[in-house]
């Protein structure tokens, strides 16, 4: 796949672009209209891909739930597995810049298989939740206010605490958006007992002062715009000695651990990435019990 069109793909996903000027760019690049068209099956976002979990797989417990937002109600995706005995620890996923959709949920479900909590909610859902459509649910998530987005999936935190099937015991992962507002978990209140970013924004000064949970920031070999602030912010968490570990996965691109895009999806570093973050998830939380039938 020629770089360009990830990129390009890229700026169209995290912008503004209208649909009819990416395919004209599209075009220009692949050399026609026909090649164009031929890559969009792997460009474009397929759920179908993504399912790694049945939605009814057997093992799990799954539906929806709401809890209080700062402007209504918000919806969120619930994973947990069908039998255990004693609470289990929570992870908040936190969904891309398109609010809540089935990837996200099938992520919740990989979560929930490995023995946690998983609860995934829709940013958007003060204005009427996700759309299907992804760039209708770009645009829309690019209109909404950020600031009751971003309060509103974190306070999910505490409606995992609230959970009788929760020990209390919390992680945070996301992806894009979703990991800039993981590792703000570390600093919320109350806060997440341990934060996993996917290629996502880092904390500012201020916040990383705060920070007293480990954190762990997963990079795409090629993204600029993220990985330039990387230096700082290292320099930032090493100056007030947090701890984190920090993981580049070269070749690869923005939105690697994204199933639903072939072009952009790396089997390798993805399931890699998810099994580094599955363990420090196990390490943190305190998951391993005698509670599984």
């Amino acid at each position: 796949m020629d770089p360009r069109v990830i990129d390009l793909y890229n700026d169209y996903i995290h912008g503004d672009m209208p649909r009819r000027q990416f395919l004209k760019r599209l075009a220009g690049i692949a050399g026609s209209a026909a090649a164009a068209t031929a890559l969009l099956p792997l460009i474009d976002s397929n759920f179908a891909w993504g399912q790694q979990v049945d939605p009814k797989d057997e093992r799990l417990q799954t539906g929806y739930a709401s809890y209080a937002g700062s402007q209504a109600n918000v919806r969120a995706y619930v994973a947990r597995p069908a039998r255990i005995k004693t609470p289990r620890p929570g992870i908040l996923v936190i969904h891309e810049n398109r609010g809540l959709n089935a990837h996200i949920e099938d992520v919740a479900r990989r979560a929930a298989l490995e023995g946690f909590i998983a609860v995934a909610p829709d940013g958007l859902s003060y204005v009427g939740g996700a759309p299907e459509d992804q760039e209708a649910a770009r645009d829309l998530f690019r209109q909404s206010d950020q600031e009751i987005i971003t309060a509103d999936v974190i306070r999910g935190l505490g409606y995992l605490q609230s959970r009788d099937d929760c020990s209390g015991k919390i992680g945070s992962v996301g992806f894009c958006y979703g990991g800039g507002v993981a590792l703000q978990c570390a600093v919320a209140e109350p806060a997440a007992d341990a934060c996993v970013m996917f290629y996502g924004n880092a904390l500012d000064a201020a916040q990383v002062e705060r920070v007293s949970v480990p954190l762990m920031m997963n990079y795409a070999g090629n993204d600029p715009r993220i990985n330039a602030g990387i230096p700082s912010f290292r320099k930032l968490l090493d100056e007030h000695e947090v701890a984190y570990s920090l993981h580049m996965y070269p070749g690869t691109g923005h939105g690697f651990h994204n199933d639903t895009s072939q072009a952009r999806y790396n089997g390798k570093a993805a399931k890699l990435a998810w099994r580094r973050t599955m363990s420090f998830f196990d390490h943190y939380l305190n998951i391993r019990g005698d509670d599984d039938d």
